[in-house]
């Protein structure tokens, strides 16, 4: 039986809002998607209106533990992220899956079921 599940929770992160945000700034799971977002499309220097960021929610146990941010770029371009709640830390993976950086957030996030 595994540990963590993996369930879709959205089709991409919200198109309205792609002004940057800061760690600081983030209160709210949009403003998290936003900057996940923008953040994936930095790394690569991806135009952020030509690209979705894909949205799962992580379980483990049955309980929420956090949201996968998936982005698929031009050519084999393929961008992660993973919010773990409990730590409240976003890590950042690049096209060869390795880490390239780990923010932690200053304000707590609570994630409803399917609000990702």
């Amino acid at each position: 039986m595994p540990i963590f599940a993996l369930s879709a929770c959205g089709l991409s992160a919200p198109q309205q809002n792609r002004t940057p945000v800061t760690p600081e700034q983030i209160t709210t799971v949009d403003e998290l998607k936003n900057f996940v977002h923008l953040s994936l499309c930095e790394r690569e220097n991806l135009l952020a209106d030509q690209f979705q960021t894909r949205v799962f929610e992580l379980s483990q146990q049955g309980n929420s533990c956090g949201l996968q941010f998936h982005l698929q770029g031009p050519r084999s371009i393929k961008l992660s992220a993973i919010w773990a709640s409990h730590q409240n830390v976003i890590y950042f993976y690049d096209t060869k899956g390795e880490r390239y950086g780990k923010v932690r957030l200053p304000n707590r996030l609570i994630v409803e079921p399917s609000a990702a």
